[in-house]
C-alpha cells in the first residue's frame, strides 16, 4: 500500500486533511455512552444523546464545559478520565463500535492515487486515534496525524498548520474534510479549503455557515468536489 508519498504532475503537494468522529467513522454510539456514563459516575445528569453529538470534534474537556458550562474545571478533568476509562474499558473488551462510514476506504484509495497526501485532524486523543486506525488497517494511508493533546484543538487552526508543516503542503493546497462546524472553522482560520460532509453530527446548513465551500452526500463525490474547489479558488 503506498502513503501518497508522491508528488502530482503539477509538482505542487496536495493534502487532504480528514476528522476522524463523524467522518471517516460512525463513532456516535460510543462516545454517547460512555460519556453518559462518565457523567452519572460523577454525580451529573445524563447528557442527552443530541447534546454530545453536537460536541463530538472538540477537544474533551471542551465538550464537557459545553454540555455543563458551570461545571467547576476539578470536576472537567475529572470526567474526562472517567470517560477515556470507560472507553479503554469498552475498547479492551471489544465492545467500542465505530465503523468506517460507505465509501470512506475507496475515496482514501482514490486520492491516494491521484496523488494527494492524506491526513487526519481530530478531538481524539492520539491513543484513541491510532488504535481507531490501526482496528480498520488504514493507519499507515496517512502521513501526519494531528489531535488535541499535541495542539490546541479545533476551530484553534494550528492542527493545519502543523499538518501543513510536516507535508510541506501550501494552504492553497489543503483541504479540510469533515462533518461539523469545528472543522470548517478551523479551515476557515488556517486558510485552506474546507469540504463539508452531510453525514455526520451537524446539519449541512450550518456547515456552509461556517465556510465549507462544499458539502457532499456520500463519499464518491468527494474527488469531484475537492477538484471543483480547486479550481474555483486557484
Amino acid at each position: 500500500m503506498s502513503r501518497s508519498s508522491d508528488k502530482p504532475s503539477s509538482g505542487e503537494l496536495r493534502l487532504a486533511v480528514f476528522d476522524c468522529d463523524g467522518t471517516l467513522v460512525d463513532s456516535a454510539h460510543s462516545i454517547v455512552s460512555c460519556m453518559q456514563a462518565a457523567c452519572t459516575q460523577h454525580g451529573f445528569d445524563e447528557p442527552e444523546p443530541e447534546s454530545i453529538r453536537r460536541m463530538v470534534g472538540l477537544p474533551l474537556e471542551d465538550a464537557i464545559s459545553g454540555l455543563f458550562p458551570q461545571m467547576e474545571n476539578d470536576k472537567v478533568w475529572a470526567v474526562r478520565e472517567g470517560y477515556r476509562q470507560v472507553f479503554t474499558e469498552l475498547r479492551e473488551k471489544g465492545e467500542v463500535h465505530e465503523p468506517l462510514y460507505n465509501g470512506a476506504l475507496d475515496a482514501l484509495q482514490l486520492l491516494d492515487s491521484a496523488g494527494w497526501l492524506l491526513g487526519v485532524a481530530t478531538g481524539k486523543a492520539m491513543k484513541g486515534l491510532i488504535s481507531t486506525l490501526g482496528g480498520h488497517d488504514i493507519k499507515d494511508r496517512f502521513v501526519t496525524l494531528q489531535t488535541p493533546d499535541r495542539s490546541p484543538g479545533k476551530p484553534n487552526p494550528e492542527m493545519l498548520f502543523k499538518a501543513m508543516a510536516e507535508t510541506g503542503a501550501q494552504a492553497q493546497s489543503t483541504v479540510m474534510i469533515g462533518d461539523t462546524t469545528y472543522d470548517m472553522e478551523m479551515a476557515r482560520n488556517a486558510g485552506t479549503l474546507a469540504i463539508g460532509v452531510s453525514w455526520g453530527y451537524h446539519e449541512s446548513e450550518e456547515l456552509i455557515q461556517a465556510g465549507a465551500h462544499r458539502i457532499v452526500d456520500s463519499y464518491n463525490q468527494l474527488l469531484a468536489a475537492i477538484d471543483d474547489v480547486l479550481m474555483e479558488n486557484s
